[in-house]
C-alpha cells in the first residue's frame, strides 16, 4: 500500500513539475503575441506565483526565459529601473542554480547584453564594465566569436559615454582583427571608431572613415554632423543633421534614442543662438520619454523615472532660461533624477565618477542664487547657495556615515548591519580585483572577483529597497541654526569654499551671521593658486627665496578673504579642488621684510585651524570614544635604503606618554594591522606612503607589505584619533567635491572622526619633533586640534632648530580634520577653588573661636 502510495505521490509530482514549467512557457508565449501593459500586468501576477512553486532546474530555466522576455520589453519602454531588476533576478537564478549544465539557453545574448547596456544607460559604469567583461570571458571560454565582437562593441559604446576615446579605439581595433565578423558588427565598430576619432579631433580620419564605410544615410550624415560640431562649424553641423533627419522614418529608432536625437537638435539650435527652436526640440523630446505629458514647460517630479536624457534636456531648458527662479526649478528636476538613477549604484567608484556633472550644476544655481543676491540682499539666498555648494563634498563619507548613525541608533537591525558588513566585503573584493589588475591579470582571478562584486551589488540593491520602506526619512535636511549653534558652542567660525570652472565661492558662517564672497577664477589667479601650493614641493624652494615665500602667502591671505576671519580664535575650513593641497596655517597675515621664520606673521601664530572634508560632517554629532589606547606601528626599515631613524624617537615619547602597544620592525606587518586596529582609539602610523599615480592607488607600507585604499576602505574602525607620520597621506587623485583618493580619506571611510595628516613629504627629523610635541601636548590636553596647534607653535619657539630648518615646508605639512575638543580640565582650578574654599571656613572657626574665648574670660572676670 506504501509503494502504491509513493508510486502515485511521485507520479503526481513529476505531471505538476512538467504542468508548471509548461505553464510559464505558455504564459511567455501569450505575452509575446500580445505585448502591451496590459498583457504585462497579468505576466507580472502570474512571474509572483510561478516564483512561489518553482523548485526543479527546469522550472527555474523556464522562469529565467519569462524574465528575459520580461526585461526586453520594460527596456523597449524606458521602464529602466524595473529592467533591470528583472534581468539581475533573472542572471541571478541562473547562476545560483548553474543552469548552464542543465541548457544551452543563451544567457549572453538574453541577459548579460541587455544588463551591461542598461547599467550604461543609466550611468552605472562599474557593474557595466564588470558584466560585459564577464560575458566576454564566457564567450572567450566557449569560443564564441559573436559575442566576443559584441562584448567589445559594447564595451566600446561605454568607454565613449566615459569620453576614454583612446580606449575606444583600442578596443575597436582589436576587434576589427577577428576572423568572420559579420558586416553588421563591423559597421557597428566603424561607427563608433567615426564617433571617437571626431572627438580627439582627427578630422580628416573620421571624414574618411565615414566616406569609406557602407552606413546608411541616416548615419553617415549623423556622423557629418558629430565632425563639424566638434570643429566647431555650427551652420554646417544643423546642414547635416537636417539631412539626417530627412532619413529618421527609415531606421526604428527606439524611444530613448529618438529622445535623445531630439535633445542633440536643441543643443544645436541653443549653440546657433536660437532659444525657441532649441525649446521646441526640448518639448518634442520631453513628450517622447512622457508621452501622456502634453503640456508646455517642465514635468512634475512624479512623472518622472531614471533616465540620463531627462538630465540633458532639464540642464539645457535651465540655460535657456531668462527667469532664474524657472532656471532653479529645471536644475533641481536634473537633480532628482540624478538621486533616482543613483539609488541603484552600489559602488563608490560610480558615484565618485558621476558627481562631475552634478558639480557643475551645483555651480550654475550658486551663480543663479548670488547674482539674486547681489541684486536683493536677501540673506536667505546664502544659505541656500550654501547648499548646492555643500551637496556634492565628501557625498560618499557623508553617506556611509549617516548609515553608521542610523545603525548606532537602531543596533539590532539586521538590515543596517547587513548593509554595512556587504558595503565592507565589496571594498574588500574591489581591493583584490585592483590588485590582480595590477598583476598577473589571469582573465578568471578576473572574472571571479568581478561575479562576487555583482552579487553584492545585487543583495546591496534588495536591502538598500528594504532599508528604504523601513526608514524613509533618515536624511533629514539641516539648517542655519544648526550651524550656528554648533559654532557658538564651539566658538568657532566656519569657513568653506567651492571651487567651481569659473568662480571660486567663500562661504562664511559665524554663530550670528552668514556671507558670500565671489572671486573670479581668471587664469592667472589659478596660476597664483598652483604656484603657492608648488613651493612646497622641495626643501629648498622657500629657503632658496624667502621673500618670494612671504609675498606669495600673504598674496594667497588676501586672494582667499582670510582677513575677514581674524575676530575667530578657531576657524574650521571646509577645503575644495586645489585649496585641500594649500596650509593654510602657514600663511602670513600681514606683509613683512624678514627672514626669520619664527618672526612671521604666520595664521597659526594667531588663530587655530581645523579642517574637515564637509560643513554637514563638521556638524554631524560624534560618537563618545572611552577607548584612549594607542596602537602604534614603526616599521622602520632599518637595513634599507628607505630607513625611518627618527620614527624610533617618536616611538619612545609615544611610549612614555601614552597608554600604548608599540609594534616595531617585523612585528608592524600588515597581518598585525589588520588583526589589531580596530581594537584601539588611537592609531599612529610612522611609515612610508605614496599617492599614487594614475595606476596604481594610493598606499601605506608597512615592514613587509602595502595596505592599498581600498583595503582601507574595507576596514571597520572607531578610533578616535588616527594620526599618519608618514609622507604624502593626504594626497592623492582629485576628484571634484569628493576630495583626494588619499590614504587619509581609506581612514575616514573605515570610520576615524578625527584624523593628522601630511600633505607632502617632508624630512623625518622634523616630523619626529613635531610629533614627539604633539603626543606631550595631547597627554595634557586630550585635544588633538589643540595639540596639533601647539606642537607647530613649539616646533618655532625652539631655538635649538636653525633658521632653515624652521620653513613652513618643515612644520605645516601635518593637517588635522576633525572635531573640536576643548582640553580636559587638569583641575588645576578646582583645586584652587577648593583650598581657598577651606582655608576660609578654617579661618572663620578660628575667628569665632577667639571671639569665644573672649567673651568666655569677661564672663569670668
Amino acid at each position: 500500500m506504501k509503494k502504491i502510495f509513493f508510486l502515485f505521490f511521485l507520479i503526481s509530482g513529476i505531471s505538476f513539475s512538467q504542468n508548471l514549467e509548461e505553464a510559464i512557457y505558455t504564459a511567455v508565449e501569450t505575452f509575446i503575441s500580445n505585448k502591451n501593459d496590459a498583457s504585462l500586468k497579468l505576466l507580472n501576477q502570474q512571474e509572483s506565483s510561478f516564483k512561489t512553486h518553482v523548485k526543479t532546474k527546469d522550472e527555474q530555466l523556464a522562469l529565467v526565459f519569462l524574465q528575459c522576455h520580461k526585461g526586453y520589453y520594460l527596456d523597449e519602454h524606458s521602464k529602466l529601473k524595473e529592467a533591470l531588476a528583472t534581468y539581475e533576478d533573472a542572471l541571478k537564478r541562473f547562476n545560483n542554480n548553474e543552469l548552464s549544465k542543465l541548457s544551452d539557453f543563451d544567457i549572453i545574448e538574453s541577459c548579460l547584453k541587455p544588463l551591461g547596456n542598461l547599467y550604461t544607460k543609466t550611468g552605472d559604469y562599474t557593474n557595466a564594465v564588470s558584466t560585459i567583461n564577464q560575458y566576454i570571458f564566457l564567450a572567450e571560454k566557449n569560443k564564441n566569436t559573436k559575442h566576443q565582437i559584441s562584448g567589445a562593441i559594447n564595451l566600446a559604446i561605454l568607454y565613449r559615454t566615459l569620453d576614454k576615446h583612446e580606449t575606444v579605439l583600442k578596443i575597436v581595433n582589436d576587434a576589427l582583427k577577428f576572423p568572420n565578423i559579420n558586416s553588421h558588427q563591423k559597421a557597428l565598430l566603424q561607427n563608433i571608431k567615426t564617433n571617437s576619432l571626431a572627438a580627439l579631433n582627427n578630422y580628416e580620419a573620421a571624414s574618411l572613415l565615414n566616406n569609406a564605410s557602407t552606413f546608411l544615410n541616416f548615419e553617415k550624415y549623423k556622423n557629418d554632423y558629430i565632425i563639424e560640431l566638434q570643429k566647431d562649424n555650427y551652420p554646417e553641423a544643423l546642414n547635416a543633421f537636417n539631412k539626417a533627419k530627412e532619413y529618421l522614418s527609415e531606421i526604428n529608432l527606439p524611444a530613448r534614442d529618438l529622445a535623445k536625437f531630439y535633445v542633440e537638435e536643441a543643443q544645436l539650435h541653443y549653440l546657433l543662438e536660437q532659444p525657441n527652436e532649441a525649446l521646441k526640440s526640448l518639448q518634442q523630446a520631453i513628450k517622447i520619454l512622457l508621452p501622456n505629458f502634453n503640456e508646455k514647460g517642465l514635468p512634475n517630479k512624479k512623472d518622472l523615472y531614471p533616465e540620463n536624457t531627462f538630465i540633458d534636456i532639464f540642464d539645457l531648458y535651465a540655460t535657456i532660461q531668462n527667469n532664474p527662479r524657472k532656471a532653479l526649478k529645471s536644475y533641481d528636476l536634473s537633480f532628482y533624477v540624478s538621486d533616482l538613477l543613483q539609488e541603484n549604484w552600489t559602488s563608490q567608484e560610480t558615484k565618485i565618477f558621476n558627481e562631475a556633472s552634478n558639480r557643475i550644476r551645483s555651480e550654475l544655481c550658486i551663480d543663479i542664487l548670488y547674482n539674486i543676491y547681489k541684486q536683493t540682499k536677501k540673506k536667505s539666498l546664502l544659505f541656500e547657495a550654501f547648499q548646492y555648494s555643500e551637496n556634492n563634498k565628501a557625498s560618499i563619507i557623508k553617506d556611509l556615515n549617516l548609515k553608521k548613525i542610523r545603525l548606532q541608533q537602531f543596533p539590532n537591525d539586521s538590515l543596517l548591519a547587513k548593509e554595512l558588513h556587504l558595503l565592507k566585503t565589496q571594498e574588500y573584493y574591489t581591493g583584490l580585483l585592483i590588485k590582480e589588475q595590477l598583476g598577473a591579470n589571469k582573465a578568471s582571478a578576473v572574472n571571479h572577483l568581478s561575479e562576487k562584486l555583482s552579487a553584492i551589488s545585487l543583495q546591496l540593491k534588495t536591502l538598500k529597497t528594504a532599508i528604504s520602506k523601513k526608514y524613509p526619512e533618515s536624511n533629514k535636511s539641516y539648517t542655519l541654526e544648526s550651524f550656528q549653534s554648533k559654532l557658538a558652542k564651539d566658538k568657532a567660525v566656519l569657513v568653506a569654499y567651492f571651487f567651481g570652472k569659473n568662480t571660486l565661492y567663500q562661504f562664511v558662517i559665524s554663530e550670528k551671521d552668514i556671507a558670500i564672497e565671489g572671486i573670479q577664477l581668471t587664469e592667472e589667479i589659478k596660476k597664483r593658486i598652483v604656484s603657492f601650493i608648488h613651493l612646497f614641493n622641495s626643501a629648498s624652494i622657500i629657503n632658496n627665496d624667502i621673500n618670494n615665500y612671504t609675498n606669495q602667502a600673504f598674496t594667497i591671505f588676501k586672494l582667499l578673504n582670510f582677513n575677514k576671519l581674524s575676530p575667530y580664535k578657531n576657524v574650521v575650513i571646509i577645503p575644495d579642488g586645489l585649496l585641500n593641497f594649500i596650509p593654510f596655517e602657514a600663511l602670513l597675515t600681514s606683509k613683512t621684510t624678514t627672514t626669520s621664520f619664527s618672526k612671521m606673521p604666520f595664521i597659526i601664530k594667531s588663530q587655530h585651524i581645523i579642517y574637515n572634508s564637509s560643513a554637514t560632517l563638521y556638524l554631524t554629532k560624534n560618537q563618545e570614544h572611552k577607548n584612549k589606547d594607542l596602537l602604534g606601528f614603526f616599521p622602520v626599515f632599518e637595513n634599507t635604503n628607505q630607513k625611518l631613524t627618527y620614527s624610533i624617537d617618536e616611538a619612545e615619547v609615544i611610549k612614555e606618554k601614552m597608554n600604548s602597544d608599540i609594534f616595531m620592525n617585523s612585528k608592524a606587518s600588515k597581518t598585525n594591522f589588520l588583526k589589531n586596529a580596530s581594537k584601539y582609539g588611537i592609531l599612529h602610523l610612522s611609515t612610508h606612503a605614496s599617492s599614487g599615480d594614475f595606476i596604481n592607488p594610493a598606499n601605506i607600507s608597512c615592514y613587509d607589505d602595502v595596505i592599498i585604499l581600498n583595503e582601507l576602505y574595507s576596514l571597520d574602525l572607531k578610533p578616535d584619533l588616527v594620526v599618519l607620520s608618514a609622507c604624502e597621506t593626504g594626497i592623492g587623485k582629485l576628484y571634484k567635491g569628493e576630495g583626494a583618493m588619499s590614504i587619509a580619506r581609506g581612514f575616514q571611510y573605515a570610520g576615524a572622526e578625527n584624523l593628522l595628516f601630511s600633505l607632502w613629504q617632508i624630512n623625518d627629523l622634523s616630523t619626529s619633533q613635531i610629533m614627539q610635541s604633539f603626543y606631550e601636548n595631547y597627554n595634557t590636553s586630550e585635544s588633538a586640534y589643540l595639540a596639533n596647534h601647539q606642537s607647530k607653535i613649539d616646533y618655532l619657539e625652539n631655538e635649538a632648530i636653525s633658521n632653515a630648518k624652521k620653513s613652513p615646508y618643515y612644520w605645516s605639512a601635518f593637517v588635522y580634520y576633525g572635531t573640536l575638543e576643548p582640553a580636559k580640565s587638569d583641575n588645576t582650578t578646582f583645586y584652587i577653588i577648593f583650598s581657598i574654599f577651606i582655608a576660609s571656613i578654617v579661618l572663620l572657626l578660628i575667628l569665632k573661636f577667639k571671639k569665644h574665648d573672649r567673651n568666655t574670660r569677661r564672663i569670668s572676670s
